[in-house]
């Protein structure tokens, strides 16, 4: 917490945000953010739930993907409208804590992190454990799987710790590297298609389309990231609308494209694929070689994917434990290569446990719920600032038609929670309360600190 003439902040960057203009050069257009939103949108998740979602959904599986992309799209209506009321950067947690003040922001900041990022990162890495398994069958060995999930983060931590350069040229490789082979597949299984693995023979339900969506729904992550960049958007009113809308046009293009492929081509035999089904596809496509390629695609993405969220998340715990938030160690530099080095550890760490502790679908699960309540919170903060608003900004989007849309997010994000088991219900709660009594915690102490500081 940084205090300035009496006024408090909860970050170092908001004090700064709040001081100092950014001077961002705006260069972000439609066409760029629509890029930004497929390429951090369209990852690792893709790889593996077509097989999972259509068990026991079958070929009615693809209403699940058009239910989650009219719901982000909604979501994204949000983001867009708070983005452009500023000409600063910000995210999901700046606009919760300038809704509903620093408790709801302290809750928001650690269920991003903790409960969305690194439990997202452990899904991915068992996901990748599982993909590897077609080149290493050893994986299928308990201690084997997990000294390969000890190797995995902890490789990705020591590039990061050494030189963040490490981690963006990880970053850019695995972009470039994951795109291409899943379009290719879909373009080249179109001719292995059989209309009659697409009848649909289970009838969809509430509860069976419910529940699919809440685990589909990790695979539309990641929205928020380029939305932060609001200082740099040009003309935001037009920007951000049209660039959020392309781009989930185009993930769901892509993501229908392969549900469809995989369904058609593999039918009934598909939930039999849940470690790669997309590979199955290539297999009967391309032939070894296409099953080779999708395997090395799907396991560079889910590699470059971890190294994306261990690049970026730990600064999040580095600035906590500037600012007071969280223990001091996590804000140390290292002398040599100027990186967060606790910080890194630390949620590589907790990555590395989490993965070890579960398998995919049950931490996709979590991760799909842990963000789904970030998203309610800006939702929510969207209609409160709406309402404290005087007037509207000239060049600020609005979402159309008043409430209706915002209200429309907010029963959709909480019909697709209900679906929770009590279970993953019960450890949210737990997870809140601890934070909770850790918030208030936290400010006692600092209280205390400040009275006796002021004290003769």
């Amino acid at each position: 917490m940084v205090w300035v003439n009496g006024e408090n902040f909860q970050t170092l960057g908001s004090m700064v945000q709040k001081i100092l203009p950014e001077n961002l050069k705006r260069e972000i257009g439609p066409r760029s953010l629509a890029l930004a939103i497929v390429n951090i949108t369209a990852g690792s998740g893709i790889f593996v739930l077509p097989a999972i979602i259509a068990d026991g959904l079958g070929a009615t599986a693809i209403l699940t993907y058009f239910v989650c992309g009219a719901l982000i799209f909604l979501i994204g209506l949000s983001f867009a409208e708070l983005g452009s009321k500023t000409s600063s950067s910000g995210g999901a947690y700046t606009y919760i804590e300038q809704a509903f003040g620093p408790y709801t922001g302290f809750l928001a900041n650690n269920i991003f992190w903790l409960g969305g990022s690194v439990m997202s990162d452990a899904a991915i890495a068992n996901a990748l454990a599982e993909t590897m398994k077609y080149f290493f069958p050893a994986l299928s060995i308990n201690w084997v799987r997990i000294l390969f999930l000890f190797f995995v983060f902890g490789l990705l931590a020591l590039l990061n710790i050494r030189s963040v350069k490490n981690g963006i040229r990880l970053i850019e490789f695995a972009t470039l590297g994951k795109l291409i082979p899943m379009i290719a597949v879909v373009i080249a299984s179109i001719a292995f298609v059989d209309p009659a693995n697409l009848v649909w023979e289970i009838a969809p339900t509430v509860t069976n389309i419910g529940s699919a969506s809440l685990l589909l729904f990790f695979a539309f992550l990641g929205l928020e990231g380029p939305l932060s960049n609001g200082g740099e958007m040009k003309n935001p009113k037009r920007t951000v609308p049209l660039g959020i809308f392309l781009g989930i046009a185009i993930v769901l293009l892509l993501y229908v494209s392969i549900q469809l492929v995989t369904q058609g081509v593999l039918g009934a035999d598909l939930v039999n694929h849940k470690a790669a089904p997309l590979a199955a596809v290539a297999n009967i496509s391309f032939g070894k070689t296409g099953l080779i390629l999708i395997i090395a695609a799907s396991s560079l993405s889910m590699f470059g994917a971890l190294g994306g969220e261990i690049l970026s998340i730990p600064r999040i715990l580095f600035a906590g434990g500037r600012d007071g938030l969280m223990p001091k160690p996590l804000a140390k530099v290292h002398p040599a290569f100027n990186t967060p080095y606790i910080a890194i550890a630390v949620y590589a760490g907790f990555g590395f446990f989490l993965a070890v502790s579960g398998g995919f679908k049950q931490l996709a699960t979590i991760a799909s719920a842990a963000m789904l309540i970030l998203y309610l919170g800006v939702v929510l903060a969207g209609i409160k600032l709406r309402r404290k608003e005087k007037e509207v900004k000239e060049k600020s989007f609005r979402i159309p038609g008043g409430m209706i849309l915002p209200l429309i997010a907010a029963a959709g994000i909480l019909w697709l929670l209900s679906n929770l088991t009590k279970p993953e219900f019960i450890g949210i709660a737990i997870f809140l309360l601890v934070f909770s009594v850790l918030y208030f915690i936290i400010r006692f102490v600092k209280k205390k600190t400040r009275e006796t500081q002021a004290s003769p």
